[in-house]
């Protein structure tokens, strides 16, 4: 006999270890699933790549979106190391993103400042994220799903601490997240390619 039981929708955060041989793969389920879960069958997947050039800490979004753009060249994506989505222009690419496409599914990807214990790990979790909350800037929250690289400790002088960010753990955190979504966007399930 058949279980009637039906699976809750996946609310929780998952936290994985970018240096985990294993993190592609913890990543790329956790993905499938938060999409299984939350994204609609007709919505677009759009991925929301957050992030300056100008800080070596806050530079992961605009280093993942570059390197998914060379290897996937029509996917839905924003922000870019040519091209960034930051600040200044969030706003006003929040409308793009819903002009170009009638029915997003975004995927806000961001560098985030955590706890000690927490800096080289990857969050993914349903709902949107507060981008410049670990500068106290006041941003609207962006996603219907996210992904957040620790970059490094937060607490007192974010500036100075994204500023001064290992560009090692930068690079480490967004080959995972990299090809992670290069797994999501590359298959047959992961995306509705639509617009433009």
């Amino acid at each position: 006999m058949r279980s009637l039981i039906s699976r809750k929708p996946w609310q929780t955060p998952v936290k994985i270890e970018s240096n985990d041989p294993e993190a592609v793969e913890q990543l790329t389920a956790s993905l499938t699933r938060l999409l299984t879960d939350h994204k609609g069958p007709e919505q677009t997947l759009v991925a929301l790549c957050i992030g300056t050039d100008r800080s070596t800490g806050d530079a992961l979004g605009p280093i993942i979106g570059s390197a998914l753009t060379r290897r996937l060249p029509h996917i839905p994506l924003l922000g870019t190391l040519d091209a960034p989505v930051h600040a200044v222009n969030l706003p006003d690419k929040l409308k793009e993103v819903h002009r170009t496409y009638p029915d997003p599914f975004v995927l806000a990807v961001d560098a985030s400042l955590g706890r000690l214990d927490s800096v080289g790990k990857i969050d993914v979790g349903p709902g949107p994220l507060q981008p410049g909350a670990g500068v106290n800037k006041s941003l609207p929250r962006v996603g219907d799903a996210y992904i957040s690289g620790i970059v490094n400790v937060g607490g007192f002088l974010e500036y100075f601490v994204l500023q001064n960010t290992r560009l090692n753990i930068v690079m480490s955190l967004a080959e995972v997240i990299t090809e992670g979504l290069h797994h999501i966007f590359a298959s047959p399930a992961g995306a509705k390619r639509t617009g433009p």
